[in-house]
């Protein structure tokens, strides 16, 4: 079992296949991908090796990340190779929609369990305004489309000061609409800071707002994610918060993350990766990764330092997989 010096233990692997992205989200990318979109990002035979090492470690889900992984040609096999991997429970990917009611079926067919798109407001113009691109209508069908695949789908909405109509917006939607839609706090990263100053809300006034209107708050798993998640009768759909810089937000650790290039992160916000491509490598055997991970665990810091403004080595969300 993966455990840290705290008590806390590690179902949940967030791996990043490439960081290469096709938007220009004002919040990760506003001037677009500036890195080397050729340069060698994991292998399929590599991805294998890291999901078996941390499969015999006790995770259980997986969620395939980027940059944008639809950018990979090769994204179904790596969506298979998770599925077909024992003890991996819950294959999940989360993408920013592109082409995605094209794409859906033949991820579904590989193994997908769950789907999280990023879409940050339902106003045609705020989006583009936002990503860059005029795809809304498009992202929407594309997540119809998973739905009718019968693929479990949640929304990742950045809550940002300057969209007044932002949660309305979604609430009404959510009255019909039975999916996840997850709030996440914008977050300080180095290339963003007076971003990050402009923009900032608590996801506490919302979560306020969400229990005085009759929302309840559903039990958390111990593979799920970082949000918290509300129900309501009246609603198809459910909402939940993510608010990493609310008191205590990291007691509750249980995910670790793998870059695209072979870098194990103890945080989204430690000072940087560290490197075990080395170990990653098909000849090596899975044990020997399995025994890097334990070690290098070890290390794991009690809290990120967001709330005193460090923001570590992120740069920016997208390498990563924020």
């Amino acid at each position: 079992m993966l455990e840290d010096a705290m008590g806390r233990r590690f179902y949940y692997l967030r791996l990043s296949v490439t960081d290469v992205c096709n938007f220009r989200c004002t919040y990760c990318l506003p001037d677009g991908y500036q890195g080397k979109p050729d340069q060698s990002f994991l292998t399929l035979p590599e991805i294998r090796q890291t999901l078996t090492a941390f499969a015999a470690l006790g995770t259980e889900k997986v969620r395939i990340t980027g940059g944008e992984p639809g950018l990979r040609r090769d994204l179904p096999e790596i969506i298979s190779a998770a599925a077909q991997t024992p003890g991996i429970r819950t294959v999940a990917l989360t993408t920013n929609g592109y082409r995605l009611a094209e794409r859906i079926a033949r991820w579904r067919q590989a193994g997908l369990n769950q789907l999280n798109v990023s879409i940050d407001s339902l106003n045609p113009a705020e989006f583009h305004s936002i990503t860059g691109h005029n795809r809304l209508p498009e992202i929407l069908r594309g997540l119809e489309a998973a739905l009718a695949e019968g693929v479990s789908v949640k929304v990742n909405a950045v809550l940002m000061r300057g969209l007044p109509d932002q949660l309305a917006s979604f609430l009404d939607w959510l009255k019909t609409t039975p999916v996840t839609l997850r709030f996440i706090e914008v977050m300080e990263t180095g290339d963003h800071p007076a971003f990050f100053r402009e923009h900032h809300i608590s996801g506490q006034t919302v979560k306020q707002q969400l229990l005085a209107a009759g929302w309840q708050a559903v039990q958390r798993r111990r593979d799920a994610g970082p949000a918290e998640e509300f129900w309501h009768p009246d609603y198809q759909g459910r909402i939940g918060l993510i608010m990493p810089y609310s008191q205590d937000f990291c007691s509750s650790c249980n995910r670790l993350r793998i870059s695209s290039t072979g870098k194990l992160h103890l945080c989204l916000f430690s000072d940087g990766g560290l490197d075990v491509r080395p170990w990653m490598q098909p000849h090596v055997a899975t044990t020997e990764l399995q025994d890097k991970l334990t070690a290098l665990l070890r290390h794991k810091a009690p809290s990120h330092l967001l709330h005193e403004g460090q923001t570590g080595g992120t740069q920016n969300l997208s390498i990563i997989g924020g």
